[in-house]
């Protein structure tokens, strides 16, 4: 179905090859996962096999691609659009309707896909992604994972025999994730269709993929079944990391599969008696009573009240359309309550201006390139270190640290989704605010640098005593970093406690680990290892 043959990329003014003498091919009915550092060209890759690259971006191009048999050198992206339906990274860039229904119809209406055929279609699609409240919805008013349930299925509609999806999970709550690949894993069985997927959240993509290709720094690349590609890779989810962990005979790819490998070493752990959580003696920086927030006839949220404390990592969780990012940006004062008060230090939040705002909240939206207006990664941090006042190289120090080797040199509408993302959590970072608060932190980011964002969370939290919150649905970031979880449905908390009894109380939510050693209550490779060290 697609074959490269000694395919090499570079881009103009780059100074090494995106991919190297890559030639392999995939065959009808495969699901193929593509992994790679952030920013190592995950996305050339996908886009080379419409032929976006390079008929759009630019950039030299070696060697051929086919798809069905027809070269993408000799069409253009638009005569492929019968063949291939692409979901990229950001798909709010993508949407070219007003609402959902609109949108689902627009590929076929431009095919002249006649108007019976093309209801049928919308049906099946709405009800196959749980769209069909969603069906007269204006796609702006939609959540980030909603609108990317919405692309899906924009996609999926046009009965494409190839399907491209960069990081398709990256804003889906762990439930809609499951059911999105397993209508995928579905579709590839019955259908035969053909899937390639770019994810960073392996450990929910593994055990659906038939082969993966990862891509390393110089370019070249490794083909195989996931358990010959990850026993020596060193991008790995949870669930390797803990058989390296435990020194396993194999490396397992699914819960069950890890569960029977362990059944003797859990026989064995004494499970821990709960600690108990002391109650907190600071005055809260954040208030929130009884908060209230509607659009138009829609209520986002439903007397909300927490309280918030220096020191302390808070993760707020839900599914889809939950509430989440609008209790985050009426914490910021970007949204005003109908009702109920919010303050922040004792001031309104959104009466703060200027220094005052800058020093005392940073906010990273779910789309990072709002924050962005230089016309190169250094001006972009030049011009952060002079409005925080702060040394300069600060802003480049911070982002060198979450991706080294970045290239300071390119415009930020140039770098991947991850990368954009490293640098406006750059430029609110370095002004050192007393409350960090982001929203989706971890889309586009491999495992390297999730772990660099960890380590700088923690030094906030613990060493400066600065509030973070974070609206996720990582779960394992969460089991990773969060002191404390709150949990959101239809506008309202309905749990809100230390992270680990949060979690483990919903097992759709619950990290690999905690799946796999239950009912031991550790989160993460590192609780188990300390586990094991601390154990008699």
């Amino acid at each position: 179905m697609i074959t490269f043959t000694n395919v090499s990329l570079i881009y103009p003014n780059s100074t090494h090859t995106v991919l190297e003498d890559l030639t392999f091919s995939v065959d009808e009915g495969e699901l193929i996962l593509v992994t790679g550092a952030t920013g190592i060209g995950k996305s050339s890759l996908l886009r080379l096999i419409n032929g976006l690259v390079p008929h759009h971006t630019g950039g030299i191009l070696a060697g051929d691609i086919s798809v069905n048999g027809i070269s993408t050198q000799t069409v253009k992206p638009g005569g492929l659009a019968h063949l291939i339906g692409i979901v990229g990274q950001n798909p709010s860039m993508g949407f070219v309707t007003d609402t959902v229904e609109e949108e689902l119809a627009f590929g076929m209406e431009a095919l002249n896909t006649p108007p019976d055929v093309m209801r049928k279609r919308i049906e099946e699609i709405l009800d196959l992604l749980s769209l069909t409240q969603l069906r007269k919805r204006n796609i702006s008013t939609l959540s980030g994972g909603e609108q990317q349930r919405v692309a899906i299925g924009s996609a999926l509609v046009m009965h494409p025999k190839v399907l491209v999806l960069d990081e398709p999970t990256s804003a889906l709550d762990p439930i809609a994730a499951e059911e999105v690949l397993s209508i995928l894993h579905r579709l590839v069985h019955d259908l035969s269709l053909t899937v390639i997927i770019a994810e960073h959240k392996l450990e929910r993509v593994i055990q659906f993929a038939d082969r993966m290709i990862h891509i390393e720094s110089d370019g070249s690349t490794s083909i195989g079944t996931p358990q010959e590609i990850l026993a020596k890779s060193t991008i790995t989810p949870p669930i390797v990391q803990l058989s390296r962990a435990l020194k396993m005979p194999e490396i397992a790819l699914t819960v069950r599969e890890m569960r029977r490998l362990t059944e003797g070493f859990r026989s064995s752990i004494e499970i821990p008696h709960p600690s108990s959580h002391a109650p907190h003696s600071f005055t809260p920086m954040i208030q929130s009573r009884s908060v209230e927030v509607r659009y138009g006839d829609a209520r986002a949220l439903n007397q909300v009240s927490a309280d918030f404390y220096p020191g302390e990592i808070v993760a707020v969780m839900g599914r889809n359309g939950a509430g989440k990012s609008t209790f985050l940006k009426t914490i910021v004062g970007i949204t005003s309550p109908n009702s109920g008060s919010v303050e922040v230090m004792k001031s309104d939040p959104i009466l703060l201006t200027g220094r005052a705002r800058i020093s005392l909240i940073g906010f990273i939206p779910q789309e990072p390139s709002d924050l962005l207006y230089g016309q190169s990664v250094a001006q972009e941090c030049d011009n952060a270190d002079k409005d925080n006042e702060v040394p300069k190289g600060r802003t480049l120090s911070i982002l060198s640290q979450l991706v080294p080797g970045i290239s300071t040199g390119s415009h930020p509408r140039d770098l991947s989704e991850g990368q954009r993302l490293c640098l406006a959590i750059s430029v609110i970072l370095s002004a050192q605010p007393q409350i960090f608060i982001l929203d989706e932190p971890t889309r586009g980011l491999d495992y390297s640098a999730k772990a660099a964002l960890v380590s700088i969370i923690k030094q906030i939290a613990t060493e400066q005593n600065h509030l973070v919150i974070l609206a996720t649905h990582d779960v394992e970031l969460v089991g990773e970093v969060a002191t404390r979880t709150i949990f959101f449905s239809d506008g309202e908390i309905v749990a809100d406690g230390p992270t680990v009894d949060v979690l483990l109380s919903s097992p759709a939510f619950a990290p690999q680990v905690a799946k796999i050693m239950a009912p031991v209550p550790w989160l993460t490779v590192n609780d188990v290892l300390k586990g094991i060290a601390s154990s008699p």
